[in-house]
């Protein structure tokens, strides 16, 4: 009976062995179809692996971003116990103020309004020992809207009379720190500034256009401003609007104005700048010129056209008032004359003596010349018209025969005075009812048409009066052409 026994638990040994030793094997054969077909089980290797590849990355952008972290603790450093109310030094030294221009238009300047308009980039630096750290970065750029944070100086332009800070897309202004405490301050502002025009010698004309600037609160003991190797950067590239003026340099200059709240340093740079003359000329010397060149046209005419004579006169006189009206118009209203209201002043009296030429010519001949009558004979003494001998004066030439007319009151024009001057010796009564001008003129000029040469003219300007016109056409001329060339070579050595 034991031996069955022991015989059923050896079979059953032998027998459950065998069994699991296939279902094993089918396990392991399922599980690798199953990995073949879906491949669930490869994932936690592949997610294991894609993080041991994420994981250099994030440590690498941690190292990129690591210094905006320590940039911000520098700034919050700097700015934990920084007052922007105080300026560097207070107590100790006086700041100095480092100033830089960079301009970027210049123009356009106004006549009327005695201004200008100038845009530049003003650049300030300056030392503030509180604003100093250690690190890695050289220097920090804040952006405008950070400005408030710092002390900045007080910089304001004297003569501006009005200013522009420019605010698109943001606030032109910069703000650069360095690590050694070095601040540079940069702003982008268009200034209307004031300048005093000094037009004596307009058009030939330059000036020098002030820009002041200086602290408003600040004495010299306080801050200083100072050019350091001055140089002004001026950008030709842009489009000055100057039109009228051409830029011929800039200067500069640094002195000390004395106020009620202070001694204050002023620095001042002046924008030199000349007219051009091409566009006056063009507009007002040279219709001046010819206007009073039409005016000597009346010498050509005769003098018995007196409408044609007098309406050129006439015409060239308003004219010329006109010019000088126009020449007026878009200048300011000065208490002096210019070289251009000299020049028009000078024109507008040769074409009002070429009209006075006229009057008087027609004055004298229309006075000396009576209606042609018959020859009369007369004596100097005797009442009776009659012809006698004629005694010949050994110093002078007597005229004997005279064209005259009775009027109708019955009186000779013989009282008007003899118009042959060997009369005015016979007759020296009448050469004293002549007075003024009717005097001089019987004196030193002739009066009739036929003039010939005689003992009285010795010693004597001899005018003719008939010749009036062939005298203007040479006179007006070259007087005008010497007052020209005077004009031009003082004016432009001035």
């Amino acid at each position: 009976m034991s031996t069955k026994v022991l015989l059923i638990l050896l079979g059953t040994l032998v027998i459950f062995p065998c069994i699991e030793g296939p279902q094993v094997e089918s396990e392991e054969g399922s599980s690798a179809s199953a990995d073949k077909v879906y491949g669930p089980k490869p994932q936690p290797p592949e997610m294991d692996l894609s993080s041991e590849e994420i994981k250099p990355t994030a440590v690498g952008t941690h190292k990129k971003r690591g210094k905006m972290p320590t940039a911000t603790e520098i700034l919050d450093g700097i700015f934990h116990n920084y007052d922007y109310k105080l300026r560097p030094g207070i107590g100790e030294r006086p700041t100095v103020v480092t100033v830089e221009l960079s301009v970027n238009t210049l123009g356009p300047l106004s006549i009327m309004d005695m201004e200008y308009t100038i845009d530049i980039t003003f650049c300030q630096t300056w030392y503030d020992e509180r604003l100093r750290f250690n690190g890695s970065f050289e220097s920090f750029v804040l952006s405008g809207n950070l400005v408030s944070l710092l002390w900045v100086p007080d910089t304001f332009f004297r003569n501006s009379k009005r200013t522009h800070e420019h605010s698109i897309t943001m606030p032109n202004q910069m703000v650069r720190i360095h690590k050694d405490g070095k601040v540079l301050y940069t702003i982008r502002m268009t200034i209307e500034a004031g300048c005093s025009l000094h037009m004596l010698k307009f058009p030939m004309d330059s000036h020098s256009c002030p820009l002041s600037f200086s602290s408003f609160s600040y004495p010299e003991s306080d801050l200083i401003y100072e050019w350091e190797n001055f140089t002004l950067k001026i950008n030709e590239s842009n489009s000055w609007k100057l039109f009228q003026f051409d830029f011929t340099g800039v200067s500069n200059t640094t002195e000390t104005v004395t106020t009620l709240a202070g001694d204050f340093i002023v620095m001042t740079l002046y924008f030199n700048v000349s007219r051009r003359f091409g566009f006056v000329a063009f507009h007002n010397y040279v219709p001046s010129s010819v206007t009073t060149m039409v005016s000597w046209i009346s010498f050509w005419i005769k003098k018995e056209s007196a409408p044609a004579r007098t309406s050129l006169g006439i015409t060239s006189v308003l004219t010329m008032t006109t010019l000088g009206t126009f020449s007026r118009k878009n200048f300011p209203r000065v208490s002096y004359i210019t070289a251009l209201d000299f020049y028009i002043a000078i024109c507008f009296v040769f074409c009002f003596c070429a009209l006075m030429e006229f009057a008087v010519l027609n004055f004298l001949t229309y006075n000396r010349t009576a209606p042609r009558g018959s020859p009369i004979l007369r004596h100097p003494r005797a009442t009776i018209r009659v012809r006698i001998p004629v005694i010949e004066h050994p110093e002078a030439f007597v005229c004997d025969v005279e064209d005259s007319e009775e009027d109708e009151s019955g009186e000779s024009e013989e009282d008007e005075g003899p118009s042959c001057p060997a009369q005015q010796a016979a007759r020296p009564s009448r050469l004293r009812r002549s007075a003024g001008c009717s005097r001089w003129c019987d004196k030193y000029c002739c009066m009739v048409p036929t003039c010939d040469a005689s003992s009285w003219q010795q010693g004597r300007l001899f005018i003719h009066v008939y010749r009036l016109d062939n005298y203007s056409r040479v006179i007006f001329p070259v007087t005008f052409f010497f007052f020209n060339v005077i004009y031009w070579l003082v004016c432009l050595n001035l």
